[in-house]
């Protein structure tokens, strides 16, 4: 697929100004791409991650600012582009409860927007998936060590979830991303559509702006060093594999260089079990890098918060030739310094002890 960049059209991005988006995009064009930002900028933000793409990349980014919805856009978007790298959507879990229909929207109808744009193009696509597809995970036993759940099953506390684990979709926003992360894979299956799903855990870094609801580990750092109370939903001891984002695009772009390799496949792509931390050590390590403890406030779990999730992600390392991962205490310390100094918090933290680490510019 490297000669595709002799291939002047562009990549198309959809949610291309959002956090994960953005670093694609930022990672592309610093490539020699053309880049077609497809993006409804509904979300807080995201303007300056296209405002920030633009200023580093003149005359590579051109942005539609668009709906997935809107289905003739978004067929001439696809129209134009050599691949497709498939981001839009509604993220939180919280907001499906809320309004499950546009969640539905969005997230089916949207997807099977681009999906139809895409038969009988032989254009490529990579579609942006979730663990969520995974259910709560309720049928696993745990047991608490410290401040961490951990699996009772010797091959899962070893490698993690795999891709194996059957799909049990919980919540809204599961159903719909689940539905999504099918058809992706049947339209590879049924009209030979070049797709690949990842199946992402939690990504972090720079560019993110979190919220409650989603980018969680970015939303602890700003409320962190903002001196503001972090709401802990559960005991804290739940467990995520984190990633960071370097890491994230360079999946993405691995998947679409070998894209006849992996066609109708779906990876799980997380930090692994060497990148898993529960909440409590997550807050721990946060309170170190600022200098004070953290304020917390609890409350009751969340409707399909998994205990324990922890990707397996041999598969992916395999198929797509991914070299290690960036150390989560060196990604979140990033993190904390570019959002001192993004959000003009005033904040001192300590030097980076290894910047040459962290592949992702400032």
């Amino acid at each position: 697929m490297r000669a595709a960049a002799k291939d002047r059209r562009p990549i198309l991005i959809t949610g291309g100004a959002g956090f994960i988006g953005s670093n694609l995009a930022d990672r592309l064009a610093g490539e020699g791409h053309d880049i077609l930002i497809y993006d409804a900028l509904s979300r807080a933000g995201v303007e300056r991650n296209l405002r920030w793409l633009e200023e580093r990349h003149p005359g590579k980014i051109e942005a539609i600012v668009a709906d997935v919805r809107d289905e003739p856009v978004v067929a001439q978007a696809v129209r134009r582009a050599k691949a497709v790298f498939h981001l839009a959507a509604q993220v939180a879990v919280t907001t499906s409860l809320a309004d499950p229909r546009e969640d539905f929207e969005i997230n089916i109808r949207g997807t099977l927007n681009v999906l139809d744009a895409l038969r009988g193009t032989g254009t490529p696509i990579v579609f942006a998936s979730t663990n969520k597809v995974y259910g709560d995970l309720a049928d696993l036993e745990f047991e608490r060590e410290g401040d961490a759940y951990v699996p009772l099953d010797a091959r899962v506390r070893k490698y993690g979830i795999g891709e194996d684990r059957p799909l049990d979709f919980h919540t809204p926003y599961g159903c719909s991303k689940g539905a999504a992360d099918q058809y992706v894979l049947d339209y590879a299956r049924s009209f030979g559509v070049p797709a690949a799903v990842l199946r992402m855990s939690c990504i972090y870094g720079r560019r993110q702006m979190g919220t409650e609801d989603q980018g969680w580990v970015a939303h602890f750092l700003i409320r962190a060093l903002e001196g503001k109370p972090i709401t802990l939903y559960g005991d804290g001891c739940q467990v995520r594999d984190v990633l960071d984002v370097s890491n994230a695009v360079e999946a993405y772009v691995r998947a679409w260089e070998r894209i006849d390799k992996v066609a109708g496949r779906a990876f799980n792509l997380g930090g692994g079990p060497g990148n898993a931390i529960s909440l409590r050590q997550l807050l721990a390590h946060m309170g170190d890098l600022i200098g004070r403890e953290v304020k917390l406030d609890y409350s009751d779990w969340r409707a399909g918060d998994q205990r324990y999730f922890v990707a397996d992600t041999r598969n992916a390392e395999a198929a797509l030739g991914l070299g290690p991962r960036l150390p989560w205490r060196d990604g979140v310390a990033a993190l904390a310094h570019w959002l001192a100094e993004e959000r003009d918090l005033g904040w001192t933290l300590a030097p980076l002890a290894e910047p040459a680490l962290l592949k992702v510019p400032a």
